[in-house]
């Protein structure tokens, strides 16, 4: 995530701060409340008692199992005028930035966890006309997929009726591979922490166009 973060903000004067947060396994709802039990702790190591302009909580289906307001008032505990962000709200923004109603979905995890992720965009009255995922229980491994075979995957799914792809995750290298899939499909393609990084920049007042990542960066 801090790769995908520098390569998008390597140009603008933004200083990037950095802090782990403890991850269980298998990757479940249970485990992924549990790792935001200590959100105000890590972010409070963040440049302690200085002010952050934005705290970004980098986990898409921890945010859906622990809740965003429930994330969000943990880390402004730790910093009180922080703007939070998440890749799970990061991505409703997009897609209404967008006017996107339709999207497909594609997550690494588990049938549960990627069930929950659908059910996260249904309720917020997204159509999600197909879905697929690779059911991987472990963090780590997710952030081993190879990048081609990533993409072979991606460029031949069945988007159905989808005005988007939704690539859920990230640990996933996404990323670099958003400009080859839009022109493969022809739709636009979103990811998590595309969206993520988009929505931090959009929170801080960084609203300049920026190529190489996708058609959302061209929409500010």
């Amino acid at each position: 995530i801090e790769k995908d973060f520098n390569d998008v903000i390597k140009n603008l004067n933004i200083d990037l701060f950095v802090n782990r947060i403890h991850c269980y396994f298998p990757l479940t709802s249970e485990n992924l409340i549990k790792m935001s039990n200590t959100v105000t702790e890590v972010s409070e190591d963040i440049l302690p008692n200085e002010k952050l302009d934005c705290v970004v909580y980098g986990c898409t289906s921890g945010t859906i199992a622990a809740g965003y307001e429930n994330i969000k008032y943990k880390i402004n505990q730790a910093k009180p005028e922080a703007k939070v962000t998440t890749p799970s709200t990061a991505a409703l923004h997009a897609l209404k930035k967008m006017n996107i109603k339709k999207i497909s979905i594609f997550t690494p995890y588990s049938k549960v966890l990627n069930d929950e992720v659908l059910d996260y965009f249904k309720k917020e009255n997204f159509t999600v006309t197909t879905n697929s995922y690779f059911d991987i229980t472990n963090d780590l491994d997710i952030g081993k997929v190879d990048p081609d075979y990533l993409y072979e995957i991606l460029s031949n799914m069945d988007l159905g009726d989808a005005d988007a792809l939704f690539i859920s995750c990230t640990a996933l290298p996404a990323l670099s591979l958003i400009d080859r899939l839009e022109k493969k499909l022809n739709k636009t393609v979103l990811s998590s922490n595309q969206v993520l990084i988009w929505d931090t920049l959009k929170s801080i007042g960084k609203t300049e166009s920026i190529k190489g990542f996708g058609k959302l960066f061209s929409s500010n």
